[in-house]
């Protein structure tokens, strides 16, 4: 379900990117998408699943289905209520609220007027935010069909639905382009931006529309109220504030990143959110998969058979591991040629590809560290104890919101001609997007090590498998030779079809020394999807 969620993600950054480009409405659909977010991520999916999850199965485990359902009602009402209310105050207060995440765009209408911008971001942006503030509560609302979902082990329809909100932007920009033509100028694009944010109102209503029946299926004693009473409410609000409060510094490190690269060089916002779609990528099909097909199972199983606890989280670290470390080594050393494949057509150029494949260079030394780390916080949340995780979270983002914000102001000085030589053309495009990528990844280790300091003082300690990642490395790394000698030899051959083979060469090759080797997870990996 994520692997096609995805999918359809990058289709749709893919054909935002070739109509937008590295520029100021690229930067005002970050913006833009930002603000909402927040709703999004303090209510939804991540917290809910870490409070929501835990008590809901555990309720079912020991044959309570009634007080399970009351429970779901109790917080169904609850979200229903915090989100309605809060996407309120947001689209009233849509002004203030992008002043407050992009300052930079402040400072556009002056620049219009003298002639040194095309576009005024700021107005734009406020109008965007309108839209995308009440898409923000029917999604917190589609989290808590997951959570329903996930409990009873249903996997595939929560993960597959955001399908149906890429699919109603897409549906959306291409009615626009069928009604007004490509874009052509400031004005033709400001109404494919808005007919993106009008898409994604009508997405966030059909994907949790399609969860609702089936959740609905599997509820007993289903009671709507905004009742704290009711049995295992109490318990999962224990848990949930201090995962608010984790998630609200998360949140807050990425504003800090936003605010700071609105007062770039114009495009700094677009190269980190085109980054950004790569980066995620590997994030949600090998590690946020993996970690929530295992919560449920661990919540289950914590307190009872901590032995199976252990067994099943060191598992679960390992199939991640097989599939993240290839994906660094393949970022790092084809990054260049998969934004070329993806992203390099309209508006998108040469210089927008190197910058963008340096942004996500700085993320990729950083991709192993988080990943692990989605899976060490599940240990923690299985067992209701969210503390732990949530103050680590704090020091992660207080780490790299300081080396992002020293770095940002070194490279700002260099302009990615100077990395990429005469490659990148005379574009006016600057490296400061890349420090913020490297403060990121600086926080994500760091969170990783306090995470694995912790887990080896507890009680129940973890051992973190060592010895499997580390030939799993050095599979990938002798996978890139051929691969390198593959691009090399296409070196005359366009981007895309050269960028594709060199990426789908280098995974066979990784996966069929994989398979030579007889590594267990490439036989996990092959049992799971041929089921």
């Amino acid at each position: 379900g994520i692997l096609s969620s995805r999918l359809m993600g990058l289709v749709r950054e893919v054909t935002i990117a070739g109509l937008f480009g590295v520029g100021g409405h690229a930067d005002v659909l970050a913006a833009a998408f930002r603000g909402p977010n927040l709703l999004q991520n303090l209510l939804g999916e991540q917290t809910l699943s870490a409070s929501f999850i835990p008590v809901y199965s555990r309720l079912l485990e020991s044959g309570r289905d009634e007080d399970a359902g009351r429970f779901a009602g109790a917080v169904f009402g609850l979200l229903l209520a915090a989100s309605a209310a809060l996407a309120a105050l947001g689209v009233l207060f849509s002004g203030p609220v992008v002043a407050l995440l992009a300052p930079g765009f402040l400072a556009d209408a002056a620049k219009v007027a003298a002639g040194d911008a095309a576009i005024d971001r700021y107005p734009l942006a406020v109008t965007a935010v309108r839209f995308l503030f009440p898409m923000s509560a029917l999604l917190v609302l589609s989290a808590w069909t997951l959570g329903v979902l996930n409990s009873h082990r249903r996997f595939f329809l929560p993960y597959f639905a955001p399908v149906l909100w890429n699919g109603a932007i897409l549906a959306a920009l291409f009615a626009a382009v069928a009604a007004w033509g490509g874009g052509g100028g400031p004005a033709g694009r400001d109404r494919l931006l808005l007919a993106a944010c009008a898409g994604a109102l009508a997405g966030g209503l059909l994907q949790f529309a399609v969860q609702v029946p089936t959740a609905a299926k599997l509820l007993t004693g289903f009671r709507l109220s905004l009742s704290t009473r009711v049995a295992g409410v109490r318990e999962s609000l224990r848990a949930f504030a201090p995962l608010v409060a984790a998630r609200g510094v998360v949140q807050l490190s990425g504003y800090l990143d936003l605010l700071l690269a609105s007062l770039l060089a114009t495009g700094a916002v677009g190269a980190l959110r085109w980054a950004q779609t790569l980066y995620y990528l590997p994030i949600a099909l090998f590690a946020m998969s993996v970690a929530a097909a295992e919560l449920p199972e661990l919540a289950r199983r914590s307190g009872a058979d901590e032995e199976a606890v252990r067994r099943r989280a060191a598992a679960a670290l390992r199939r991640i591991a097989f599939l993240v470390l290839p994906t660094i080594v393949g970022y790092l050393a084809f990054g260049y040629l998969l934004v070329g494949a993806l992203f390099r057509r309209g508006s998108f150029g040469v210089a927008d590809n190197w910058l963008v494949y340096l942004v996500l260079c700085g993320y990729s030394l950083g991709l192993f560290a988080t990943t692990w780390s989605r899976l060490l916080q599940n240990v923690y949340y299985a067992r209701s104890q969210t503390r732990i995780p949530a103050r680590i979270a704090v020091l992660r983002v207080a780490i790299s919101a300081t080396a992002g914000f020293l770095l940002m102001r070194w490279l700002d000085r260099f302009a990615v001609a100077e990395a990429a030589g005469p490659f990148a053309g005379g574009s006016d495009l600057r490296l400061g997007a890349v420090g913020l990528a490297l403060g990121a990844a600086l926080g994500a280790w760091l969170e990783l090590a306090l995470l694995k300091r912790a887990l080896g003082r507890d009680a129940r300690p973890l051992a973190l498998p060592g010895a499997a990642p580390a030939g799993m490395l050095g599979l990938a790394l002798l996978a890139a030779l051929p691969a390198a000698g593959l691009a090399w030899a296409l070196a005359g051959v366009p981007v895309l079809p050269r960028g594709l083979a060199v990426v789908v060469g280098y995974a066979l090759v990784y996966l069929g020394l994989a398979r030579a080797f007889r590594l267990r997870e490439a036989a996990t990996w092959r049992d799971l999807l041929g089921r």
